[in-house]
Parts: C-alpha cells; structure tokens; sequence
C-alpha cells in the first residue's frame, strides 16, 4: 500500500530529468550542467534522508529564494514522502473536502472560547499563542494540499500535475488574472529584473559600438597580404541611447500591468537618455514624476496617478480613441525620430470611436511604435476589442507576465 517516497520506484535518473523538466516548464533556468551537479549531489547524500535529498537539490538547481516555494511544491510530486496506491475508480484525494470536513481554522475560536469560559483576560502570551496557532494551521493547509497533489499525480501522472496544479513563480503570473497578493510579490521584483535588463541593454550596446565590418576597406587592405583579410576593418558607430515614451492604459484590470511597467522602466532610467510616462482612461495626462526613482512606495502608484493627474472625463471607462486623440495633440513635442513608443493596454474602447489616425500620427512621429497587450491573442477582435485594427498600424504583442514583458524590452529597444 505504500512505501518510502525517493527515487526508487521510477528509477532516479528517470526522475531526476523529470523533475528538472518539472522545474523548467514553470520558468526555471536549468542547464544540462545543473542537472548532472544534481544527480552528483543526489549520488553524495543518498536516497535515505528526504530532506537532505531536498536541500541538496535546492543548492544545485535553485537560482534565487523566491523560486522555493514552486521548487518545494514540484520536489514534494518527484520525491514524495510516501507511494499509495488509490482506490480504483477514483481521481486521488480532494484537499478541499478534506479541509472542509476538519475545520482547522476552528482550532483558534476553540481555544478562545475555552479561555473565554475560565474567565480569563486575554493579554501578550495569549496573542503570541493566537499567532502559534494561525502559523500551525496554514501549515497543516498546506500538508493536507501537498498530499492531495501527490494522491492525484500516482493517478493522472506527476508531469501533467507538476504542469497544472503548481502555482508558477511571480514572473510567470497572468497580469490580468493576478491577486492582490501576488501583485505584491510581482513589485518586488523590479529590482532584480531591471538590474538583469540593464545589463542585458549594455551588452548589447557594446557589441554594436564594435560596429560592423566594412567590406570594402577590409578587401583593400587584405592587398598587403596577398589577398588574405587578415585585419578585418569596422564601421565605427556611436549608439545613441533611446528616447523612450510611456503610454499606458491605468483602468480596470490592466492597471496592474501599467503600473509594474512604470515601475520596471522608471528602475532602469539610465538605459536612456529621456523617459517620458503618460497614463490614461479617456483622457490623458503626464504622470513621469510619480513612478520617478526614489519616490513613493511603488504598492501606492495607482492612487497617486488618479489622485494627480486628470484621467478622466464625464465617464470613468476607457476610451482609446479620445486619449489616443489627446496625446497626439497636447503631447506632440514628446514623440521625435529618436523616441520608442510603448502603449500599455488591452484595447477595449467600450465601444466607443477608436480614432486609428489618432495612432498613425504618432507612429508616423515616431522612431518605432510596440503596443503590449496583456490579453492573449485568441481575444483580440471579440467584444469591444479593436486590437486588431490598432496592429494593423503598430507593432503589437502580446505580454502577459513579467517574464515576457523583459523580454520584449530587452529585444525590442534599439541599441
């Protein structure tokens, strides 16, 4: 009925790889390097102690601390503590059920009660007990989770369950689908992200101040060595940094996006040589000092930009055309031959005039135009969304997560 939960039953080699491409489905950065690192270490500690068989695959496949908790949750699949098999017929366990019918959240109200009833006061040592027991039961919430994963990958398989019922890293979070809590969690990786952006951005700019190779002045000073280029000659070029212009859609369900774009592009401000950062609904407005560095706690962003900037007309919804219209006409000095343009938002006009010549000014302004949209594309065009009527004039992508939304930063800026 059930055994000791290590490598043993698949074989360990078998999974191993299965759990390091667990790892990597969910966003990890794993070399075939790191995996035979972890098979040695596997090989050093044994298969008898789970948890050092966890730690020691943690110091060789882990690349940061937040990425624990997903690693955790994946080794508990790989290497469960124990192996039952399930009753026939039947999909594992539920954690809900489980849950349901055990009540632990009723431990607390239990003991307050009992205290309660022998006339006690409550004072310091009974909070700090109060918060023992909130701490134990969130622990045995995620025990009962954990085992009720790994019941269910024995039937359905621990790759589609690694796949499917394993939160993802922060960086890796749907924009539109994110909670307030992992919104928090996403905010506190700007500043990693944006250092790994700002070195990505000048490595780039380094390799193109190398310039390229200048075939005709390389074939005629190959002359002197009969013909060979043994000195190939450069085109020297000095890159510019980029001008780059914000604008962003702050309503609904995509202010989040906007306001973690704000924040990652005001972080690596010294990749350009201007930022300039506009915000809207259906009307526009500046709002580069409110994301600035050194400023105000970025959690406080989106209540500083409706406090301080006129976003809104006689409605409260978003209306591209008018603020597309607006831009183009009171913020004409921001957008020249030098400037990248990115427009922050999902495209949904509520119906209302989208005013595509109000974008092909701009674009026509400026040096590129890339429109991110936080929806997927199969939503493009369906209810009141004229995506694909605005990628008809610029460049637009999809960007769902902070991951993707690096990504395209540090591809599509020029250098």
């Amino acid at each position: 009925m059930s055994g000791t939960g290590t490598a043993t039953a698949a074989g360990p080699v078998a999974r191993l790889t299965g759990f390091v491409a667990a790892l990597r489905d969910h966003g990890f950065g794993i070399g075939t390097g790191e995996t035979v690192d972890a098979g040695l270490a596997l090989e050093a500690v044994g298969f008898a102690d789970r948890e050092r068989m966890r730690e020691a695959l943690a110091a060789t496949l882990l690349h940061g601390e937040r990425q624990r908790p997903v690693f955790d949750r994946v080794f508990d699949l790989y290497f469960p503590a124990v192996v039952t098999v399930p009753d026939p017929g039947t999909d594992g366990w539920s954690s809900y059920q489980t849950l349901s019918r055990l009540r632990p959240e009723t431990l607390l109200a239990r003991v307050r009660a009992a205290r309660t009833a022998a006339g006690r006061e409550p004072d310091f040592t009974d909070r700090l007990l109060d918060d023992e027991i909130r701490r134990a039961v969130e622990g045995f919430r995620e025990r009962v989770r954990t085992e009720a994963r790994r019941r269910v990958a024995e039937v359905r398989g621990r790759d589609e369950v690694a796949r499917r019922a394993v939160a993802v890293t922060a960086d890796r979070v749907d924009f539109l689908l994110a909670g307030r809590e992992q919104l928090e969690e996403l905010r506190r990786t700007v500043r990693p992200l944006a250092r790994k952006l700002a070195t990505r951005l000048a490595a780039r700019r380094r390799r193109a101040a190398r310039g390229e190779i200048d075939l005709r002045r390389t074939l005629r000073g190959s002359l002197s060595t009969g013909g060979v280029p043994v000195r190939p000659v450069l085109r020297r070029r000095r890159p510019g940094r980029p001008e780059l212009v914000l604008l962003c859609d702050v309503s609904g369900s995509v202010a989040g996006f906007a306001q973690f774009t704000m924040v990652l592009v005001q972080a690596l401000h010294d990749q350009f040589s201007r930022v300039r950062v506009f915000a809207f609904v259906n009307r526009c407005d500046e709002v580069t000092g409110l994301p600035a560095p050194g400023a105000a706690d970025p959690v406080g962003l989106g209540e500083r930009i409706l406090a301080g900037a006129r976003l809104t007309g006689w409605h409260g919804q978003s209306d591209y055309g008018t603020a597309l219209d607006e831009f183009a006409e009171r913020y004409a000095d921001a957008v020249g031959p030098r400037t990248v343009v990115f427009v922050l938002g999902d495209a949904r006009t509520n119906n209302a005039d989208p005013r595509p010549e109000a974008l092909r000014l701009i674009a026509e302004r400026a040096r590129r135009v890339h429109w991110l949209n936080p929806e997927q594309p199969a939503l493009w065009g369906t209810g009141d969304s004229v995506a694909p009527l605005y990628a008809e004039l610029v460049d637009m992508r999809p960007c769902r997560n902070a991951r993707q939304l690096g990504e395209l930063i540090a591809r599509l800026l020029p250098v």
